[in-house]
């Protein structure tokens, strides 16, 4: 096909830059920014760090900590207390990330409802991409448990086969083996999970966007139509973007840093870094687009109509034959 020649992960940069430097600064709008800013910020809900709980031990304080075998007692006696704790622990985890999910969900059209048609707005986003948004938020919701079942599998596996060793306080073959054979399936699973979430955020969407189709049908898609014949330039517009990241990253660190980590709150640091958000999202709108008009999301830019030459100024003609 002729676009083949076409595709070019660097060839979206530029683009992708002016179009951000339109959205955002021609003109300056403070409000459009805090507008856009809310719409990434739940764009991005449980993307970023994990909140982390400190709990105090039940096992007393002090330089020297209780011994193994005293750990193992413990856990022994309360064994359905653990259980219990654990179990509620997991279900509040789960309900959590599902509201950040399904809000993240419908933020992620709302955001890029509004990079691509320049505009702020909310209520009005969140109702027309209700449909769209749910169906998202269950393919993650369900993405997200696959994952731990996994996750779960891979430590039984391991645990099975490390059993023995563990049992007899030995490094033994078995434990070796559940730590290769572990770790390269946790390996495996992150990397296909890795994989999928970022198609998902920067072509899944915005395919879901413009076609009007759900989850998987935009997956499928992706896969028969661009993915099968491209993969090689989808590997260098993501090693493309992670330099781009790295290097966003560091302007983020040293933004953060000097606003005594100000930035970094929550909501705030998406309206403070809205030009990184903008422009990641349309570094990979311009790389879609690419493919041909049918992927295209942005819209066309207007070209202004030549200018008419100014109209001759007609003098008084001269009289012939007078």
């Amino acid at each position: 096909m002729p676009e083949q020649t076409k595709v070019s992960a660097a060839g979206a940069v530029v683009p992708a830059f002016n179009a951000t430097k339109r959205i955002l600064f021609e003109p300056f709008d403070f409000k459009k920014w805090l507008i856009l800013g809310f719409c990434a910020f739940l764009s991005n809900l449980g993307q970023g760090g994990a909140n982390g709980f400190n709990f105090h031990s039940p096992f007393g304080g002090g330089k020297s900590g209780p011994g193994p075998d005293k750990v193992l007692t413990w856990i022994q006696a309360h064994m359905a207390l653990i259980l219990v704790i654990a179990a509620g622990v997991l279900l509040l985890s789960i309900a959590l990330g599902a509201l950040l999910q399904w809000l993240a969900s419908r933020g992620d059209f709302m955001f890029l409802d509004g990079v691509v048609k320049d505009r702020a707005e909310v209520v009005e986003p969140w109702k027309r991409f209700k449909d769209l948004g749910n169906n998202l938020f269950i393919f993650r919701f369900l993405l997200s448990l696959a994952g731990l079942a996994g996750l779960v599998l891979v430590g039984v596996l391991a645990w099975l086969m490390a059993r023995n060793g563990i049992e007899a306080r030995k490094f033994d073959g078995g434990v070796i083996a559940a730590i290769i054979v572990g770790g390269l399936l946790l390996l495996v699973l992150v990397v296909v999970l890795l994989v999928i979430n970022l198609l998902l955020r920067d072509f899944v969407i915005p395919i879901m966007y413009k076609r009007g189709v759900y989850t998987l049908v935009a997956f499928r898609m992706l896969r028969t139509s661009l993915l099968e014949n491209h993969v090689g330039a989808f590997i260098i517009f993501y090693l493309l973007k992670l330099a781009l990241s790295i290097l966003t990253g560091v302007v983020v660190t040293i933004v953060t840093c000097a606003t005594c980590c100000i930035a970094a709150l929550p909501y705030v640091s998406s309206v403070v870094f809205l030009p990184v958000f903008v422009f990641m999202r349309c570094y990979s709108l311009y790389f879609l687009e690419q493919f041909g008009d049918a992927w295209r999301v942005m819209p066309v830019p207007e070209v202004p109509p030549p200018l008419e030459p100014p109209p001759e100024e007609k003098g008084d003609e001269p009289e012939f034959g007078t």
